[in-house]
């Protein structure tokens, strides 16, 4: 089976020519990844047969292989419309072995466990299922696909943008001579998302074409290269400060990282930046920084836009649970809309690898005993409860440590509630939280420190938790009120308004120990009646309503108890309510529609984006202090009136994508947009003008100037988009962060699609500076 693209018949000599030239272009793209001879490599460049299994009938033979630049995976497809299909390492969140995937549980016999993997893609795209002919094999593709993934990821944007700019020319080369035509100049121009006349193409053209033979080849290339990707704002930022032969000094560069970047750095801070990043051995050793080191410096994490101190766990993960905010999502099985849609395992474990802390389960009785999971009074499909649990207890710590809530809304019968409490307490293990911490009734929650690798379980409770201490705990079975957005959604599906009452089962409520739900009956109700660990859920327009009219109490009914809030059952799309107004009066799980790309869960990303992406972020001092009387809406004075100025200068975007790419000639016409979340005071927009034609390298030069009250609230927000006249703007990237995690000076901003996934060396730079008001 040929793993070659249909091409024209070549003669033998130009074939063996073409596969000397394609593995020397294979060679350097190793080189340039640093796996050169690496043997997964190798592997991967020759390929395999695999079987692609779509369902228990269709099982195919397929050939892969990755292609020359070592980015791209090739497949054969029988399609007469598509012979071969490709898909970039970059789109693959991550590669499973085993039948892990839904598919292949469903599709293959336990005996080939070993031998499948599964592909799973970012977004929407479906699971790639694969089995290989032996152990040794299926290992060997998830090992070396790992491998690359890994590599590609940790590449510094920088060394992504040189291997995405030299395989764009490698493709705009038609005739794969190794030398670049003004045509296929023209060719690559656009295929990079810049539009140049004519004039202005052959400028360049014969400014590199030193040889004067009519196409571009070897030193000529590189000539281009450089000019092409030439950064007249570095210039100007380095020679302001390299005063020594043209060169950065120790001294020059201490001087930049103190007075541009504000940072409070020491000779020592500039030295190791100069270890780390200089590329000419030469200055190194006089302690100089050249250009090239330079600019490698400011595409690294240093230079980010994010400061890096706060990547890793650095917040005191101590304090009691409902001292922070925690990840959360809402119908978490769901992968679509909220009426037809899709459910499934696989929804729980991309929110819970996306560090989401709490999910939610509706449980319904389903067939042959079996309690399910789905949308009640819709037509979801359905999915086992079992299922469900065993996936979260495999993916729920893979990228946090933190407890993870499993918010169960109960419909079923007492008998399946028993299988649910029997799954839970088998599957879930030691993991599970049955009994509170310590040998005494407590009085406030744990920390997520001593939760971490727990699960606790939010559901409906027959007795007080004292109970447990008292030796009061003997009620086998009862009845209680049903949860309110069971409640919600029933009414709003027009169902029997008078079914609020369910029996619950014992073994159920024992295992729901620090978040039992119960009815919101006002704010003094709960202080005075309420446990701490007696907990209520609101939907939408209740908790936006409290949050306007009764901001101060709803901050301090969060001091003590946890509050869950969730989209109103109008959203059949699966969309979402802002959440910034809910962590502005302390609620701390703020369930959104994790499966829907949307501005909401963009800043959802942002707030989360920082602290380990753990999923949990230490609310501010002034939300946890019982002397408090924060209110977001009047801001009287108080410690939380921090008065700053924001000064925001948009200098250059870099390698903007496209987003017609099935229109050859279309180019983007950028613009950003610079947004501020936080107390309604704070919030506030600007916008550049747009750039025409330009998506590789537009330069706005444009300043901006925010007010800031609430720092520690506000949250920081780029959207760059191709501006159209005559319809709605298409999005090109965004990035969110909190303001107080952003790094003063000239920094690059990375650029996520509106699924939160980063586009490989895009990003924009930009000048921040964030000082205390006058």
């Amino acid at each position: 089976m040929s793993c070659l693209h249909k091409r024209p018949k070549r003669t033998k000599s130009q074939e063996e020519a073409l596969q000397e030239q394609l593995r020397k272009v294979a060679q350097e793209n190793g080189k340039r990844l640093g796996l050169e001879g690496d043997a997964d490599l190798q592997f991967l460049l020759i390929g395999g047969e695999l079987v692609k299994i779509r369902s228990s009938s269709w099982k195919k033979n397929r050939f892969y292989k990755l292609q020359e630049d070592c980015r791209t995976l090739w497949h054969e497809s029988k399609k007469t419309f598509r012979r071969n299909q490709t898909f970039s390492i970059d789109d693959i969140e991550s590669v499973r072995k085993g039948r892990q995937s839904e598919g292949l549980k469903k599709h293959t016999d336990p005996s080939v466990e070993e031998q499948c993997f599964s592909i799973i893609f970012k977004g929407r795209k479906k699971n790639l299922d694969l089995m290989a002919v032996s152990v040794e094999e299926a290992n060997r593709w998830v090992s070396s696909l790992e491998k690359v993934k890994r590599t590609i990821g940790n590449l510094s944007r920088q060394q992504k943008s040189e291997h995405w700019i030299i395989n764009c020319m490698r493709k705009a080369d038609k005739n794969e001579d190794n030398k670049m035509t003004l045509k296929e100049l023209k060719h690559f121009l656009r295929q990079i998302n810049v539009e140049v006349d004519d004039m202005y193409a052959e400028e360049i053209f014969k400014k590199c074409d030193k040889s004067n033979s009519g196409s571009l080849e070897g030193a000529e290339i590189k000539h281009f290269y450089d000019l092409l990707t030439h950064r007249e704002e570095i210039d100007v930022i380095y020679g302001k400060y390299a005063q020594a032969q043209g060169q950065m000094s120790l001294r020059d560069l201490l001087n930049f990282l103190l007075n541009e970047q504000r940072e409070d750095a020491t000779v020592e801070d500039a030295s190791k930046l100069i270890e780390k990043y200089e590329v000419d051995e030469t200055a190194k050793q006089k302690k100089h920084m050249t250009k090239d080191g330079f600019l490698m410096y400011l595409h690294h994490e240093e230079g980010s836009i994010l400061n890096p101190a706060h990547i890793p766990v650095y917040q005191d993960m101590s304090q009691p649970l409902n001292h922070y905010y925690i990840s959360s999502s809402h119908n978490t099985y769901l992968m679509e809309d909220q009426l037809k849609g899709p459910s499934s395992t696989e929804a729980y474990i991309k929110a819970l690898t996306k560090s989401c802390r709490c999910v939610e389960l509706d449980c319904w009785d389903g067939a042959n005993g079996e309690p399910v999971i789905y949308h009640g009074y819709t037509i979801t499909s359905k999915v086992l409860f079992r299922d469900v649990i065993s996936a979260i207890k495999d993916y729920a710590f893979k990228t946090s440590d933190y407890p993870v809530i499993l918010s169960l809304e109960n419909h079923c019968s007492v008998e399946q509630q028993k299988l649910m409490a029997h799954y839970l307490i088998s599957i879930l293990g030691d993991a599970l939280v049955t009994k509170p911490l310590g040998d005494t009734m407590p009085t406030n929650f744990p920390s997520p420190e001593e939760l971490k690798g727990k699960f606790l379980i939010k559901g409906k409770r027959l007795n007080k938790l004292d109970a447990i201490f008292n030796n009061n705990n003997t009620i086998e079975e009862g009845t209680v009120s049903e949860e309110d957005e069971a409640a919600d959604c029933e009414n709003g599906q027009k169902a029997n308004p008078k079914k609020s009452k369910i029996k619950l089962a014992k073994q159920l409520s024992d295992i729901v120990v620090y978040c039992k739900s119960v009815h919101f009956n006002g704010f003094e109700h709960a202080k005075d009646s309420q446990g701490f660990y007696e907990m209520s859920s609101f939907k939408e327009s209740k908790a936006f309503n409290l949050a306007e009219t009764s901001a101060t109490a709803y901050i301090h009914h969060n001091m003590d108890k946890l509050s869950r809030i969730y989209p109103a059952g109008s959203r059949t799309n699966s969309s979402n309510y802002n959440p910034v107004p809910m962590w502005n009066v302390g609620c701390q799980i703020v369930a959104l529609n994790f499966q829907t790309p949307s501005k909401e869960m963009q800043l959802n990303q942002g707030r989360f984006l920082t602290n380990g992406t753990c999923g949990y972020i230490l609310k501010p001092e002034f939300q946890r202090s019982l002397s408090s009387q924060f209110d977001p809406n009047t801001l009287a004075k108080g410690p939380w009136l921090k008065r700053k100025t924001f000064y925001i200068m948009v200098i250059t975007g870099q390698q903007l994508p496209k987003i017609n790419k099935d229109k050859h000639k279309s180019i983007v016409d950028p613009l950003v947009r610079v947004e501020i979340h936080g107390v309604p005071a704070d919030n506030a927009s600007k916008e550049t003008h747009h750039i025409d034609n330009n998506g590789f390298n537009p330069m706005w030069n444009e300043n901006f100037q925010f007010d800031i009250h609430v720092p520690e609230l506000a949250m920081l927000r780029f959207v760059v988009e191709d501006y159209d006249s005559t319809s709605q703007n298409d999005l090109i990237g965004q990035y969110c962060l909190p303001l107080t995690s952003v790094q003063n000076g000239y920094r690059h901003v990375p650029l996520l699609t509106k699924r939160g996934d980063v586009i490989c060396s895009a990003g924009l730079f930009v000048h921040l500076m964030l000082l205390d008001a006058q």
